[in-house]
């Protein structure tokens, strides 16, 4: 079987999941280190969903925590699309019945306001295009069974993406403090997450120059208005019916969601 044909099919496998429930790892079923194939995979899921009217308005970053990546065995992030029909505003009441095996971690969003499609791009261009920042809550969500993932799996499966909270009270660059902002992430009073900026990359505007640069290379470069998740800043943790959960970033407003059946 060639790539294209076993691209195919294993999209289709998590295409299908969605609906009739997670699959077995892809990973044995192919080259692992195969990292082309797992973003030919999910490339393929994401043409299939924007044929069927899909609207992509953005980016996450995923396995921006150097424990995450030494956990998985591998030295740089992934990443995902971010689709209109799973963006939510803050204080969201959301079914977790929608998704398979949902969790959630806090996140800073940054929105664009130019595009970054240059040659060369620096941290400079970073900065010039990010129009506002916000607290997110990012839902991650995995087809394949019990969370059993390696890098191949994730980038395969849209890098774990499930959907996205935005907190709605916008503040530009110049207010922030990335590198140092504390995150708490509290589930009703209990505080159940905790990080801060540096815990994304070293700062989540490298994140994002490393996402802008990836998808210069595989022509998709970010455009105006797009929204990029940057990366947790603390570990995530699993959600249930009749859980609510606030996190708070440094210089940004909270943001809250509640799950129900």
């Amino acid at each position: 079987m060639n790539d294209h044909s076993k691209a195919s099919e294993l999209a289709t496998s998590l295409f299908d999941a969605y609906e009739q429930g997670a699959v077995a790892p892809l990973r044995d079923k192919v080259d692992a280190t195969d990292i082309a194939l797992a973003y030919n995979i999910q490339q393929e899921n994401h043409q299939r969903w924007s044929e069927q009217g899909r609207v992509t308005i953005g980016r996450k970053i995923g396995l921006t925590s150097t424990a995450v990546q030494a956990q998985l065995g591998v030295d740089q992030p992934d990443y995902g699309m971010v689709y209109a029909d799973t963006c939510y505003c803050s204080g969201a009441q959301i079914s977790v019945g929608q998704f398979l095996q949902p969790k959630v971690e806090a996140e800073i969003a940054f929105v664009l306001k130019s595009d970054l499609d240059a040659d060369n791009l620096t941290i400079i261009d970073v900065m010039n295009a990010v129009d506002y920042a916000v607290a997110a809550l990012e839902i991650v969500d995995s087809r394949v069974a019990n969370w059993d993932i390696s890098l191949f799996d994730t980038i395969a499966d849209n890098a774990s993406y499930g959907g996205i909270v935005m907190g709605t009270t916008p503040v530009p660059l110049s207010q922030l403090d990335l590198e140092s902002c504390k995150m708490q992430l509290s589930n009703d009073t209990e505080v159940v997450s905790e990080g801060e900026g540096r815990a994304c990359l070293g700062n989540p505007l490298l994140a994002t120059l490393w996402l802008a640069n990836r998808m210069i290379e595989n022509g998709q470069p970010l455009k105006a208005g797009d929204v990029v998740l940057s990366g947790a800043l603390g570990p995530m943790v699993a959600v249930k019916s009749g859980d609510k959960f606030t996190a708070t970033i440094d210089g940004l407003n909270s943001v809250s969601v509640s799950f129900v059946e």
